[in-house]
């Protein structure tokens, strides 16, 4: 009995080009995951990888990908130049005591507000305003801005943050906004590009946000002092007992390891 070999002959060729096709699929993932080269298309978490003490982190994206949407997350590592960030979700007494460790350090810093410390702090604002520091855009409700696919949704949170900074000091906002959580996508970018906005990332932080579960002051400078880099963009949050209490001494420890201080608006100059 005569057999027919012609299926067989054709689903060993079709086995032979999945593979194909799956090995090279897995080469591209395996590249991109290796370099963290491209912002990707749906929401992300920002993120960083320290691999050498005192040595710049990696972020989710490099920052050539990032400077497409007027982004950044730290600024020239030539120059042992620090910009001081705050994420200022409330007020609980402890913005105070960092304005008068900034103040006597003479360093200007950006705060990142949301609306509710808008309407419930707004003298402190005015003293932020007063001494020389910027207020940028954290976003009216804090939300998770990645998520947010409708333009006009995300417009109105930046929108009603300015109006309301504005009624308060009776300036504009600076063009400076950081997404909430670090939450984001290309696409939120993209609009607050074409809103005017730049974005700021960080490049250090640390687990500072949790009131009831405060970092000692030294878990704070282990993480603090040993992580600074050259043009390390700092997230500090301004409801932190522990960085009301430290900010003073933090400030000399980084100038006695000869670094300054920069406004986030020099950081691409």
């Amino acid at each position: 009995m005569k057999r027919n070999y012609k299926p067989l002959i054709v689903l060993a060729i079709v086995y032979v080009a999945l593979y194909f096709v799956g090995a090279g699929a897995g080469k591209v993932v395996s590249t991109w995951s290796s370099k963290h080269q491209s912002v990707q298309a749906g929401s992300e978490n920002w993120g960083l990888g320290f691999s050498t003490e005192g040595q710049p982190p990696t972020g989710n994206a490099s920052t050539d990908e990032l400077k497409k949407y007027d982004t950044y997350f730290m600024g020239n590592n030539a120059e042992k130049v620090i910009y001081l960030t705050f994420d200022c979700g409330y007020e609980n007494g402890n913005t105070a005591p960092i304005l008068d460790a900034l103040k006597k350090h003479n360093v200007s810093a950006t705060f990142f507000v949301v609306g509710h410390f808008l309407e419930t702090a707004p003298d402190i604002v005015k003293r932020m305003v007063a001494e020389g520091h910027t207020v940028g855009n954290h976003t009216y409700h804090h939300r998770d801005m990645g998520a947010i696919s409708d333009k006009s949704v995300f417009e109105k949170e930046m929108v009603d943050v300015e109006k309301l900074y504005e009624e308060i000091t009776g300036q504009k906002l600076a063009k400076f906004y950081r997404p909430p959580q670090g939450k984001y996508s290309v696409s939120n970018l993209q609009m607050a590009k074409e809103m005017g906005y730049k974005t700021f990332f960080w490049s250090l932080a640390y687990v500072d946000w949790n009131v009831d579960a405060q970092p000692t002051k030294e878990e704070a400078f282990n993480k603090l002092l040993k992580r600074i880099h050259s043009g390390a963009i700092v997230l500090l949050h301004s409801t932190s007992k522990t960085n009301g209490e430290i900010l003073d001494e933090l400030l000399t420890k980084w100038e006695e390891m000869g670094y300054t201080f920069k406004a986030l608006s020099e950081i691409d100059s």
